[in-house]
């Protein structure tokens, strides 16, 4: 890992194109389609843990800005909303119904906000207070969060 920054924008990248795909595939395939909503469910729910876990608590370490408020409070919040949207469109997914367009617009509305102030706000703000050893125990962190975390489709539909 370089930095936070590229890091994680990459893995933003990675998402929406997988929820892209989905898009495209929803009516055409649905089985296609429902793998990478499965990907991209559980790619999104890793990615906001590993914020969560290691770098919110990270940042107001850095900060001094407690979970309660400032920028990590909001992200709380929005991650909230998206999980909200996310479980909408699942919904669907699960019992192949491409009828989700309402959902995947407000969670799309919801991400892009919200990764436009990760990526220009808090990620840059955490770099800055970051050497190599704070970026290898940042991944290492990452690493040990066990998958049952964020493996959260059953996987049985």
């Amino acid at each position: 890992m370089n930095s936070i920054t590229t890091y994680f924008a990459a893995d933003h990248d990675r998402l929406d194109a997988l929820f892209t795909e989905f898009q495209a595939l929803k009516r055409k395939d649905p089985a296609a389609a429902k793998e990478q909503f499965k990907g991209f469910l559980k790619g999104l729910t890793r990615h906001i843990v590993w914020e969560e876990d290691i770098l919110f608590p990270l940042f107001a370490r850095q900060t001094g800005m407690g979970s309660d408020s400032g920028p990590t409070a909001v992200m709380r919040l929005e991650h909230r909303q998206i999980k909200g949207h996310l479980d909408a469109i699942h919904e669907k997914v699960r019992v192949a119904d491409p009828d989700s367009d309402a959902s995947e617009k407000a969670l799309l509305a919801v991400l892009k906000d919200h990764n436009v102030k990760e990526e220009q706000i808090l990620y840059p703000a955490i770099d800055m207070g970051l050497d190599a050893g704070g970026l290898d125990s940042v991944q290492k962190a990452m690493d040990a969060i066990p998958e049952e975390r964020y493996a959260c489709c059953c996987h049985a539909h």
